[in-house]
Protein backbone atom coordinates (compact mmCIF):
# COMPACT_ATOMS: atom_id res chain seq x y z
CA UNK A 1 0.00 0.00 0.00
CA UNK A 2 1.47 3.33 -1.08
CA UNK A 3 1.55 6.28 1.34
CA UNK A 4 2.59 9.87 1.06
CA UNK A 5 4.41 11.56 3.93
CA UNK A 6 5.49 15.15 4.42
CA UNK A 7 8.75 15.55 6.35
CA UNK A 8 11.39 18.19 6.95
CA UNK A 9 15.10 17.52 6.77
CA UNK A 10 18.07 19.77 7.51
CA UNK A 11 20.87 18.90 5.11
CA UNK A 12 24.23 20.51 4.53
CA UNK A 13 25.48 20.13 0.98
CA UNK A 14 28.70 21.33 -0.58
CA UNK A 15 28.51 23.29 -3.81
CA UNK A 16 30.70 22.20 -6.75
CA UNK A 17 32.84 25.29 -6.16
CA UNK A 18 33.45 24.35 -2.52
CA UNK A 19 34.41 20.81 -3.52
CA UNK A 20 36.78 22.22 -6.15
CA UNK A 21 38.42 24.50 -3.56
CA UNK A 22 38.91 21.64 -1.07
CA UNK A 23 40.58 19.54 -3.75
CA UNK A 24 42.85 22.42 -4.75
CA UNK A 25 43.86 23.02 -1.12
CA UNK A 26 45.17 19.46 -0.90
CA UNK A 27 47.44 19.90 -3.93
CA UNK A 28 51.04 20.94 -3.14
CA UNK A 29 52.72 23.64 -5.23
CA UNK A 30 54.82 21.00 -7.00
CA UNK A 31 51.73 19.51 -8.69
CA UNK A 32 49.50 22.60 -8.91
CA UNK A 33 50.91 23.52 -12.31
CA UNK A 34 49.80 20.18 -13.73
CA UNK A 35 46.28 20.63 -12.30
CA UNK A 36 46.02 24.07 -13.94
CA UNK A 37 47.17 22.63 -17.27
CA UNK A 38 44.42 20.01 -17.05
CA UNK A 39 41.82 22.74 -16.47
CA UNK A 40 43.20 24.79 -19.37
CA UNK A 41 42.80 21.78 -21.65
CA UNK A 42 39.29 20.98 -20.39
CA UNK A 43 37.89 24.53 -20.51
CA UNK A 44 38.57 26.58 -23.69
CA UNK A 45 37.26 29.73 -21.97
CA UNK A 46 40.19 29.65 -19.53
CA UNK A 47 43.42 31.17 -20.77
CA UNK A 48 46.87 32.11 -19.55
CA UNK A 49 47.83 35.77 -19.45
CA UNK A 50 50.04 38.35 -17.81
CA UNK A 51 47.49 41.03 -16.95
CA UNK A 52 48.32 43.24 -14.00
CA UNK A 53 44.83 44.58 -13.23
CA UNK A 54 43.20 43.76 -9.92
CA UNK A 55 40.52 41.13 -9.53
CA UNK A 56 36.88 42.37 -9.62
CA UNK A 57 34.87 42.40 -6.41
CA UNK A 58 33.42 39.12 -5.14
CA UNK A 59 29.92 40.41 -5.97
CA UNK A 60 30.76 39.91 -9.65
CA UNK A 61 31.51 36.28 -8.97
CA UNK A 62 28.30 35.85 -7.00
CA UNK A 63 26.36 37.38 -9.90
CA UNK A 64 27.86 34.79 -12.23
CA UNK A 65 26.90 32.01 -9.80
CA UNK A 66 23.29 33.25 -9.65
CA UNK A 67 23.06 33.05 -13.41
CA UNK A 68 24.69 29.64 -13.61
CA UNK A 69 21.47 27.67 -13.96
CA UNK A 70 19.74 29.54 -16.81
CA UNK A 71 20.29 27.02 -19.63
CA UNK A 72 17.52 25.44 -21.73
CA UNK A 73 17.42 21.68 -22.02
CA UNK A 74 17.95 20.21 -25.49
CA UNK A 75 14.87 18.88 -27.21
CA UNK A 76 12.24 21.12 -25.52
CA UNK A 77 9.20 22.08 -27.56
CA UNK A 78 9.01 25.41 -29.42
CA UNK A 79 6.11 26.70 -27.34
CA UNK A 80 8.08 26.07 -24.12
CA UNK A 81 10.98 27.98 -25.59
CA UNK A 82 8.77 30.94 -26.50
CA UNK A 83 7.19 31.03 -22.99
CA UNK A 84 10.56 31.39 -21.24
CA UNK A 85 12.24 33.50 -23.93
CA UNK A 86 11.55 36.91 -22.35
CA UNK A 87 12.77 35.97 -18.88
CA UNK A 88 15.79 34.18 -20.30
CA UNK A 89 16.65 37.08 -22.60
CA UNK A 90 16.51 39.45 -19.64
CA UNK A 91 18.96 37.32 -17.64
CA UNK A 92 21.21 36.82 -20.64
CA UNK A 93 21.23 40.52 -21.53
CA UNK A 94 22.02 41.45 -17.93
CA UNK A 95 24.85 38.90 -17.86
CA UNK A 96 26.35 40.12 -21.16
CA UNK A 97 26.20 43.79 -20.14
CA UNK A 98 27.78 43.05 -16.77
CA UNK A 99 30.42 40.87 -18.41
CA UNK A 100 31.41 43.44 -21.05
CA UNK A 101 31.54 46.26 -18.51
CA UNK A 102 33.65 44.28 -16.03
CA UNK A 103 35.93 42.87 -18.74
CA UNK A 104 36.53 39.58 -16.94
CA UNK A 105 39.67 38.96 -18.95
CA UNK A 106 41.42 41.00 -16.28
CA UNK A 107 40.92 38.32 -13.63
CA UNK A 108 44.36 37.31 -12.54
CA UNK A 109 45.96 34.96 -10.12
CA UNK A 110 49.39 36.19 -9.14
CA UNK A 111 49.98 37.52 -5.64
CA UNK A 112 52.42 40.41 -5.47
CA UNK A 113 54.37 39.10 -2.53
CA UNK A 114 57.73 38.85 -4.29
CA UNK A 115 60.12 41.33 -5.79
CA UNK A 116 60.14 41.97 -9.51
CA UNK A 117 63.91 41.51 -9.35
CA UNK A 118 63.54 37.90 -8.28
CA UNK A 119 64.98 35.41 -10.75
CA UNK A 120 62.69 32.96 -12.46
CA UNK A 121 63.58 29.62 -10.90
CA UNK A 122 62.83 26.33 -12.60
CA UNK A 123 63.44 22.77 -11.46
CA UNK A 124 66.35 21.17 -13.35
CA UNK A 125 65.56 18.04 -15.32
CA UNK A 126 67.93 15.19 -14.53
CA UNK A 127 68.85 12.97 -17.46
CA UNK A 128 69.83 9.57 -16.11
CA UNK A 129 69.53 5.91 -17.01
CA UNK A 130 67.44 3.55 -14.91
CA UNK A 131 68.72 0.51 -13.08
CA UNK A 132 67.18 -1.92 -15.56
CA UNK A 133 68.60 -0.01 -18.54
CA UNK A 134 72.04 -0.22 -16.92
CA UNK A 135 71.70 -4.01 -16.58
CA UNK A 136 70.37 -4.42 -20.14
CA UNK A 137 73.50 -2.73 -21.51
CA UNK A 138 75.65 -5.32 -19.72
CA UNK A 139 74.00 -8.35 -21.32
CA UNK A 140 76.69 -8.33 -24.01
CA UNK A 141 79.33 -8.96 -21.32
CA UNK A 142 77.75 -12.31 -20.47
CA UNK A 143 78.87 -13.80 -23.84
CA UNK A 144 75.65 -15.74 -24.33
CA UNK A 145 75.50 -18.35 -27.08
CA UNK A 146 72.47 -17.10 -29.05
CA UNK A 147 69.64 -14.55 -29.29
CA UNK A 148 67.28 -16.89 -27.42
CA UNK A 149 69.53 -16.84 -24.34
CA UNK A 150 69.69 -13.05 -24.54
CA UNK A 151 65.88 -12.86 -24.50
CA UNK A 152 65.73 -15.13 -21.45
CA UNK A 153 68.39 -13.03 -19.69
CA UNK A 154 66.45 -9.88 -20.53
CA UNK A 155 63.29 -11.46 -19.04
CA UNK A 156 65.16 -12.27 -15.81
CA UNK A 157 66.54 -8.73 -15.60
CA UNK A 158 63.05 -7.33 -16.13
CA UNK A 159 61.85 -9.43 -13.16
CA UNK A 160 64.41 -7.87 -10.79
CA UNK A 161 62.76 -5.29 -8.52
CA UNK A 162 63.89 -1.71 -7.82
CA UNK A 163 65.94 -2.84 -4.80
CA UNK A 164 67.98 -5.21 -6.98
CA UNK A 165 66.37 -8.47 -5.81
CA UNK A 166 64.76 -11.24 -7.86
CA UNK A 167 61.66 -11.98 -5.82
CA UNK A 168 59.89 -13.80 -8.65
CA UNK A 169 60.23 -17.60 -8.56
CA UNK A 170 62.18 -19.21 -11.47
CA UNK A 171 59.18 -21.41 -12.34
CA UNK A 172 57.09 -18.23 -12.79
CA UNK A 173 59.76 -16.81 -15.12
CA UNK A 174 59.54 -20.05 -17.17
CA UNK A 175 55.79 -19.46 -17.49
CA UNK A 176 56.32 -15.78 -18.39
CA UNK A 177 58.66 -16.73 -21.21
CA UNK A 178 56.19 -19.30 -22.53
CA UNK A 179 53.17 -16.97 -22.58
CA UNK A 180 54.80 -13.63 -23.50
CA UNK A 181 57.58 -14.68 -25.90
CA UNK A 182 56.69 -18.29 -26.81
CA UNK A 183 60.09 -19.48 -25.52
CA UNK A 184 60.31 -22.92 -23.90
CA UNK A 185 62.89 -22.94 -21.10
CA UNK A 186 63.69 -24.95 -17.97
CA UNK A 187 64.45 -24.25 -14.32
CA UNK A 188 68.06 -25.33 -14.85
CA UNK A 189 68.49 -22.88 -17.71
CA UNK A 190 67.00 -20.02 -15.66
CA UNK A 191 69.27 -20.82 -12.69
CA UNK A 192 72.34 -20.96 -14.92
CA UNK A 193 71.60 -17.59 -16.55
CA UNK A 194 70.75 -16.07 -13.16
CA UNK A 195 74.20 -17.04 -11.85
CA UNK A 196 75.72 -15.15 -14.79
CA UNK A 197 73.52 -12.11 -14.23
CA UNK A 198 74.61 -12.06 -10.59
CA UNK A 199 78.15 -11.38 -11.84
CA UNK A 200 77.06 -8.04 -13.32
CA UNK A 201 77.38 -4.65 -11.64
CA UNK A 202 76.35 -3.47 -9.12
CA UNK A 203 77.50 -6.38 -6.90
CA UNK A 204 74.68 -8.26 -5.20
CA UNK A 205 71.99 -7.81 -7.86
CA UNK A 206 69.72 -10.72 -8.80
CA UNK A 207 69.80 -12.28 -5.30
CA UNK A 208 66.66 -13.93 -3.93
CA UNK A 209 67.13 -12.54 -0.40
CA UNK A 210 69.44 -10.38 1.73
CA UNK A 211 71.62 -13.31 2.78
CA UNK A 212 72.35 -14.31 -0.83
CA UNK A 213 73.03 -10.68 -1.81
CA UNK A 214 75.59 -10.24 0.98
CA UNK A 215 77.27 -13.53 0.02
CA UNK A 216 77.54 -12.42 -3.64
CA UNK A 217 79.13 -9.11 -2.59
CA UNK A 218 81.58 -10.78 -0.17
CA UNK A 219 82.55 -13.38 -2.82
CA UNK A 220 83.25 -10.53 -5.26
CA UNK A 221 85.47 -8.77 -2.69
CA UNK A 222 87.27 -12.00 -1.80
CA UNK A 223 88.15 -12.58 -5.49
CA UNK A 224 89.25 -8.97 -6.00
CA UNK A 225 93.04 -8.80 -6.26
CA UNK A 226 93.03 -5.09 -5.41
CA UNK A 227 91.79 -5.81 -1.86
CA UNK A 228 94.74 -5.83 0.61
CA UNK A 229 95.82 -9.29 1.79
CA UNK A 230 95.34 -8.42 5.50
CA UNK A 231 91.65 -7.73 4.82
CA UNK A 232 91.02 -11.09 3.12
CA UNK A 233 90.95 -12.97 6.47
CA UNK A 234 88.16 -10.67 7.74
CA UNK A 235 86.24 -11.08 4.44
CA UNK A 236 86.46 -14.90 4.66
CA UNK A 237 85.28 -14.78 8.27
CA UNK A 238 82.41 -12.51 7.21
CA UNK A 239 81.49 -15.05 4.52
CA UNK A 240 81.37 -17.80 7.14
CA UNK A 241 79.21 -15.68 9.48
CA UNK A 242 76.65 -14.93 6.75
CA UNK A 243 76.64 -18.47 5.34
CA UNK A 244 76.51 -20.41 8.63
CA UNK A 245 75.32 -17.99 11.35
CA UNK A 246 73.13 -15.42 9.60
CA UNK A 247 70.36 -15.55 12.23
CA UNK A 248 72.77 -14.90 15.12
CA UNK A 249 74.34 -12.03 13.19
CA UNK A 250 70.98 -10.42 12.31
CA UNK A 251 69.94 -10.55 15.99
CA UNK A 252 73.35 -9.21 17.14
CA UNK A 253 74.12 -12.18 19.39
CA UNK A 254 77.81 -11.32 19.32
CA UNK A 255 78.92 -13.35 22.35
CA UNK A 256 77.22 -16.43 20.90
CA UNK A 257 79.05 -15.88 17.60
CA UNK A 258 82.40 -15.63 19.41
CA UNK A 259 81.81 -18.95 21.16
CA UNK A 260 80.57 -20.80 18.07
CA UNK A 261 83.36 -19.53 15.79
CA UNK A 262 86.02 -19.55 18.52
CA UNK A 263 87.29 -16.08 17.62
CA UNK A 264 88.31 -12.99 19.54
CA UNK A 265 86.18 -9.87 19.87
CA UNK A 266 88.61 -7.95 17.64
CA UNK A 267 88.31 -10.56 14.86
CA UNK A 268 84.52 -10.46 15.06
CA UNK A 269 84.55 -6.66 15.00
CA UNK A 270 86.64 -6.56 11.79
CA UNK A 271 84.41 -9.16 10.10
CA UNK A 272 81.26 -7.22 11.01
CA UNK A 273 82.84 -4.01 9.71
CA UNK A 274 83.30 -5.75 6.34
CA UNK A 275 79.63 -6.79 6.33
CA UNK A 276 78.47 -3.29 7.22
CA UNK A 277 80.33 -1.91 4.18
CA UNK A 278 78.02 -3.94 1.90
CA UNK A 279 74.88 -2.58 0.28
CA UNK A 280 71.63 -4.25 1.48
CA UNK A 281 69.84 -2.71 -1.54
CA UNK A 282 72.22 -3.09 -4.51
CA UNK A 283 70.05 -0.94 -6.82
CA UNK A 284 69.73 1.97 -4.38
CA UNK A 285 72.20 4.10 -6.34
CA UNK A 286 69.91 4.19 -9.38
CA UNK A 287 66.81 6.29 -9.96
CA UNK A 288 63.48 4.46 -10.15
CA UNK A 289 60.12 5.66 -11.48
CA UNK A 290 58.92 6.43 -7.96
CA UNK A 291 62.13 8.04 -6.71
CA UNK A 292 62.46 10.39 -9.69
CA UNK A 293 59.22 12.16 -8.80
CA UNK A 294 60.34 12.58 -5.19
CA UNK A 295 63.86 13.89 -5.84
CA UNK A 296 62.90 17.53 -5.44
CA UNK A 297 60.71 19.23 -2.87
CA UNK A 298 59.18 22.47 -4.04
CA UNK A 299 58.43 24.57 -0.93
CA UNK A 300 54.96 26.09 -0.77
CA UNK A 301 56.13 28.88 1.57
CA UNK A 302 59.37 30.70 2.32
CA UNK A 303 60.31 32.32 5.65
CA UNK A 304 63.33 34.62 5.72
CA UNK A 305 64.91 36.48 8.65
CA UNK A 306 65.35 40.11 7.60
CA UNK A 307 66.41 42.95 9.92
CA UNK A 308 65.31 41.08 13.03
CA UNK A 309 61.87 40.28 11.59
CA UNK A 310 60.49 37.17 9.93
CA UNK A 311 58.96 37.56 6.48
CA UNK A 312 56.58 35.02 5.01
CA UNK A 313 56.02 34.66 1.28
CA UNK A 314 53.84 32.25 -0.67
CA UNK A 315 55.32 30.39 -3.61
CA UNK A 316 52.98 31.25 -6.48
CA UNK A 317 55.52 30.74 -9.28
CA UNK A 318 54.04 27.36 -10.23
CA UNK A 319 50.62 28.94 -10.78
CA UNK A 320 50.54 30.99 -14.00
CA UNK A 321 48.39 34.11 -14.43
CA UNK A 322 44.90 33.05 -15.49
CA UNK A 323 42.10 34.93 -17.22
CA UNK A 324 38.98 34.33 -19.26
CA UNK A 325 39.76 33.89 -22.96
CA UNK A 326 39.57 37.01 -25.15
CA UNK A 327 37.99 34.87 -27.87
CA UNK A 328 35.04 34.02 -25.65
CA UNK A 329 34.69 37.67 -24.64
CA UNK A 330 34.58 38.66 -28.32
CA UNK A 331 31.91 36.02 -28.94
CA UNK A 332 29.67 37.61 -26.32
CA UNK A 333 30.31 41.09 -27.73
CA UNK A 334 29.48 39.83 -31.22
CA UNK A 335 26.22 38.31 -29.96
CA UNK A 336 25.37 41.57 -28.14
CA UNK A 337 25.92 43.53 -31.36
CA UNK A 338 23.78 41.14 -33.43
CA UNK A 339 20.76 41.20 -31.12
CA UNK A 340 20.65 45.00 -31.40
CA UNK A 341 20.31 44.73 -35.17
CA UNK A 342 18.06 41.72 -35.60
CA UNK A 343 16.26 39.00 -33.66
CA UNK A 344 18.64 36.21 -32.74
CA UNK A 345 17.81 32.58 -33.46
CA UNK A 346 17.32 29.79 -30.96
CA UNK A 347 20.62 28.18 -32.04
CA UNK A 348 22.53 31.42 -31.42
CA UNK A 349 21.04 31.74 -27.93
CA UNK A 350 21.91 28.13 -27.10
CA UNK A 351 25.46 28.78 -28.30
CA UNK A 352 25.83 31.89 -26.14
CA UNK A 353 24.44 29.99 -23.15
CA UNK A 354 27.16 27.37 -23.69
CA UNK A 355 29.73 30.18 -23.80
CA UNK A 356 28.33 31.59 -20.56
CA UNK A 357 28.63 28.19 -18.89
CA UNK A 358 32.30 27.91 -19.86
CA UNK A 359 33.01 31.49 -18.72
CA UNK A 360 31.35 30.80 -15.36
CA UNK A 361 33.44 27.66 -14.98
CA UNK A 362 36.62 29.60 -15.76
CA UNK A 363 35.68 32.34 -13.28
CA UNK A 364 34.98 29.80 -10.56
CA UNK A 365 38.33 28.08 -11.14
CA UNK A 366 40.25 31.38 -11.05
CA UNK A 367 38.41 32.37 -7.87
CA UNK A 368 39.16 28.94 -6.31
CA UNK A 369 42.88 29.26 -7.13
CA UNK A 370 43.02 32.73 -5.63
CA UNK A 371 41.10 31.62 -2.55
CA UNK A 372 43.48 28.67 -2.23
CA UNK A 373 46.47 31.02 -2.16
CA UNK A 374 44.80 33.30 0.40
CA UNK A 375 43.77 30.39 2.66
CA UNK A 376 47.26 28.88 2.52
CA UNK A 377 48.92 32.21 3.34
CA UNK A 378 46.50 32.85 6.21
CA UNK A 379 47.12 29.40 7.70
CA UNK A 380 50.91 29.54 7.37
CA UNK A 381 51.00 33.03 8.85
CA UNK A 382 49.10 31.75 11.91
CA UNK A 383 51.61 28.89 12.28
CA UNK A 384 54.48 31.39 11.97
CA UNK A 385 53.05 33.59 14.73
CA UNK A 386 52.30 30.59 16.96
CA UNK A 387 55.81 29.09 16.55
CA UNK A 388 57.65 32.42 16.20
CA UNK A 389 60.46 31.51 18.62
CA UNK A 390 61.26 28.36 16.64
CA UNK A 391 61.35 30.08 13.25
CA UNK A 392 63.54 32.79 14.77
CA UNK A 393 66.14 30.43 16.25
CA UNK A 394 65.65 27.00 14.63
CA UNK A 395 65.81 25.40 18.10
CA UNK A 396 63.39 22.48 18.03
CA UNK A 397 63.03 22.62 21.80
CA UNK A 398 61.21 25.95 21.39
CA UNK A 399 58.35 24.38 19.45
CA UNK A 400 55.11 24.82 21.36
CA UNK A 401 52.41 22.15 21.60
CA UNK A 402 50.11 22.89 18.66
CA UNK A 403 47.11 21.06 17.27
CA UNK A 404 44.88 21.76 14.27
CA UNK A 405 42.23 23.28 16.52
CA UNK A 406 44.66 25.99 17.71
CA UNK A 407 45.28 27.25 14.15
CA UNK A 408 41.60 26.88 13.23
CA UNK A 409 40.63 29.18 16.12
CA UNK A 410 43.21 31.81 15.15
CA UNK A 411 42.31 31.85 11.45
CA UNK A 412 38.58 31.26 11.79
CA UNK A 413 38.88 28.37 9.34
CA UNK A 414 37.46 24.89 9.79
CA UNK A 415 39.77 22.22 11.25
CA UNK A 416 39.42 20.15 8.07
CA UNK A 417 40.56 23.13 6.00
CA UNK A 418 43.65 23.61 8.18
CA UNK A 419 44.35 19.89 7.85
CA UNK A 420 44.18 20.10 4.05
CA UNK A 421 46.62 23.02 4.02
CA UNK A 422 49.06 21.27 6.37
CA UNK A 423 49.00 18.03 4.43
CA UNK A 424 51.81 17.57 1.86
CA UNK A 425 52.96 21.20 2.16
CA UNK A 426 56.50 22.41 2.89
CA UNK A 427 58.04 25.64 4.15
CA UNK A 428 61.58 26.72 3.35
CA UNK A 429 63.40 28.23 6.33
CA UNK A 430 66.99 29.19 7.09
CA UNK A 431 67.26 25.86 8.92
CA UNK A 432 66.10 23.70 6.03
CA UNK A 433 62.87 22.78 4.28
CA UNK A 434 60.31 21.53 6.78
CA UNK A 435 56.99 19.73 6.42
CA UNK A 436 54.07 21.68 7.88
CA UNK A 437 52.62 18.55 9.42
CA UNK A 438 55.72 18.22 11.62
CA UNK A 439 54.92 21.46 13.47
CA UNK A 440 51.76 19.95 14.93
CA UNK A 441 52.20 17.97 18.15
CA UNK A 442 50.43 17.02 21.33
CA UNK A 443 51.50 18.35 24.73
CA UNK A 444 53.24 16.54 27.58
CA UNK A 445 53.27 17.78 31.15
CA UNK A 446 56.45 18.26 33.17
CA UNK A 447 56.82 17.81 36.92
CA UNK A 448 56.33 21.59 37.33
CA UNK A 449 52.96 21.38 35.56
CA UNK A 450 54.33 23.10 32.43
CA UNK A 451 53.12 21.82 29.07
CA UNK A 452 55.80 21.07 26.47
CA UNK A 453 55.62 19.78 22.91
CA UNK A 454 56.12 16.08 22.32
CA UNK A 455 58.55 17.15 19.57
CA UNK A 456 60.80 18.57 22.28
CA UNK A 457 60.69 15.26 24.20
CA UNK A 458 61.49 13.30 21.02
CA UNK A 459 64.46 15.58 20.32
CA UNK A 460 65.87 15.00 23.83
CA UNK A 461 65.19 11.25 23.55
CA UNK A 462 67.08 11.14 20.26
CA UNK A 463 70.02 13.07 21.78
CA UNK A 464 70.21 10.66 24.73
CA UNK A 465 70.27 7.63 22.41
CA UNK A 466 72.91 9.24 20.17
CA UNK A 467 75.16 9.84 23.20
CA UNK A 468 74.68 6.39 24.78
CA UNK A 469 77.44 3.77 25.07
CA UNK A 470 76.81 1.59 22.02
CA UNK A 471 78.43 -1.39 23.73
CA UNK A 472 75.70 -1.15 26.39
CA UNK A 473 72.65 0.56 24.81
CA UNK A 474 69.97 1.98 27.09
CA UNK A 475 66.74 0.05 27.51
CA UNK A 476 63.35 1.77 27.28
CA UNK A 477 63.07 1.56 31.09
CA UNK A 478 66.42 3.34 31.52
CA UNK A 479 65.45 5.95 28.92
CA UNK A 480 62.23 6.59 30.87
CA UNK A 481 64.22 7.10 34.05
CA UNK A 482 66.61 9.58 32.39
CA UNK A 483 63.72 11.59 30.95
CA UNK A 484 61.97 11.66 34.30
CA UNK A 485 65.18 12.93 35.90
CA UNK A 486 65.02 15.84 33.45
CA UNK A 487 61.51 16.65 34.62
CA UNK A 488 59.42 14.96 31.91
CA UNK A 489 56.53 12.91 33.26
CA UNK A 490 56.56 9.98 30.85
CA UNK A 491 55.75 6.26 30.87
CA UNK A 492 57.91 3.46 29.48
CA UNK A 493 55.36 2.54 26.78
CA UNK A 494 55.34 6.20 25.69
CA UNK A 495 59.14 6.09 25.37
CA UNK A 496 58.81 2.97 23.21
CA UNK A 497 56.19 4.71 21.03
CA UNK A 498 58.35 7.81 20.52
CA UNK A 499 61.41 5.65 19.78
CA UNK A 500 59.49 3.75 17.09
CA UNK A 501 58.24 7.04 15.59
CA UNK A 502 61.89 8.15 15.37
CA UNK A 503 62.75 4.84 13.58
CA UNK A 504 65.18 3.87 16.34
CA UNK A 505 65.66 0.16 17.07
CA UNK A 506 65.38 -1.53 20.45
CA UNK A 507 68.47 -1.59 22.68
CA UNK A 508 69.60 -5.08 21.57
CA UNK A 509 69.72 -4.08 17.91
CA UNK A 510 71.61 -0.85 18.67
CA UNK A 511 74.47 -2.77 20.24
CA UNK A 512 77.93 -2.40 18.68
CA UNK A 513 81.31 -4.00 19.41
Amino acid sequence: MLKQNLSQKLLQKLSPQQIQLMKLLQIPTATLDQRIKEELEANPALDEGEDTDELPESSDMESAERLGGGENEAGEQDYEYEESAKEENFELDEYINEYIEDDVSTYKLSINNHSTDDEEKTIPIVVESSFHEYLERQIGLLKLKDERSEKIASQIIGSIDDDGYLRREPIEIVDDLMFSQNIVSSLEEIELLLKKIQQLDPPGIGARNLEESLLIQLDRKNDDDSVPYEDKASIRLALRIIEEHFEEFSKKHYQKLQRQLNISENQLKKAIEEILKLNPKPASGFATKNSRAAQYIVPDFTIVHRDGELELSLNSRNAPDLRVSDTYRDMLKSYDAKKKIRKTSKQEKEAVLFIKQKIDSARWFIEAIQQRQQTMYKTMNAILVYQYDYFLTGDQRKLKPMILKDIAEITGLDISTVSRVANSKYVQTEFGTKRLKDFFSESLQTENGEEVSTLEVKKILKDIINDENKRKPLSDEKLKTLLQERGYNIARRTVAKYREQLNISVARLRKEL
